[in-house]
């Protein structure tokens, strides 16, 4: 059984530049998905290598919004990546447009299969899926848990691919080893699930453990807000530490020490409770990580 202080899914080699396709939507407004992915992994000194699922002109918090449907070009985008012998080093899956779409990630699976598979299954929140979100999708996504490398699902996520019934986020041990156990079960190597808080605690607790891996604890301080896009957040920056050559334990950790620091920042931002987590001026703390 590994401690995931001592598990590196990912050794860098000295001035390479690893590359990762980022399989994520693109959101002309409020941050998250590919807007947090490609600058948070830029920072840690990854070439990202965006394929965008669907284009939004703002994220599904705002009350009026316009989605585009990107499945139709996904076929024709991976074939010209095929054509010019295009490698990647990790491939980083989210936000999905249609159940169609896990075919593309699948590809890109069979076309690189040496490359790390870091699942964020975004499916919904609080108990509710997103309003994108189908049956039909939420099944396709869940075809997604074998083989993953890192799975990271929040406790709604967790439920839905689990069919284990959501209990809020105030859970007990027990249940989050059920869960767990459950997700690797359907093939997830390593599992990071994400927001229990127990009531009157200032804490977020997420959990780290796989079919080798001991199960583990790794908390964060809570803040007394939501915000739009820190799952984005937390998923990019712990593969940017991933990719930097952390170990999985201490990618967790920064991930959620990172989050916490971007969210103090976003309050002092005019309209931050919609407009999405602002992180930029924490870039550094990324970049920090070569050193």
């Amino acid at each position: 059984m590994n401690d995931a202080k001592n598990l590196y899914l990912y050794q860098r080699k000295d001035g390479y530049i690893p590359r990762i396709a980022a399989v994520h939507d693109l959101c002309g407004y409020g941050k998250c998905s590919l807007g947090v992915a490609i600058p948070v992994l830029s920072a840690a000194g990854c070439d990202v290598c965006p394929v965008p699922t669907s284009l939004f002109s703002a994220h599904t918090r705002f009350p009026v919004f316009h989605m585009h449907d990107t499945t139709d070009m996904l076929a024709p985008y991976l074939d010209a990546w095929n054509a010019e012998g295009i490698e990647v080093d990790a491939i980083y899956s989210g936000f999905l447009g249609a159940a169609e779409q896990v075919g593309a990630i699948k590809r890109l699976y069979a076309e690189h299969p040496a490359a790390l598979r870091v699942v964020d299954p975004v499916m919904g929140d609080g108990g509710k899926k997103y309003p994108t979100y189908t049956d039909e999708l939420c099944d396709a996504m869940g075809e997604l848990v074998d083989g993953a490398d890192i799975l990271t699902p929040n406790l709604t996520e967790a439920s839905i691919l689990t069919g284990i019934e959501y209990q809020g986020q105030d859970v007990d041990e027990d249940y989050v080893r059920r869960v767990i156990d459950a997700l690797v079960e359907r093939g997830a190597k390593a599992v990071v699930l994400k927001g229990v808080v127990h009531e009157g605690e200032a804490i977020i607790r997420n959990y780290v453990a796989g079919a080798d891996i001991a199960f583990e604890e790794v908390s964060s301080d809570l803040l007394p807000y939501m915000l739009h896009g820190t799952g984005d957040l937390y998923a990019s920056s712990l593969l940017a530490a991933v990719m930097a050559g952390r170990s999985l334990h201490d990618a967790v950790d920064f991930a959620g020490s990172f989050v916490r620091d971007a969210m103090a920042i976003t309050r002092l931002q005019p309209d931050y409770e919609v407009r999405g987590v602002s992180f930029e001026s924490e870039l550094g703390k990324v970049a920090a990580l070569l050193a």
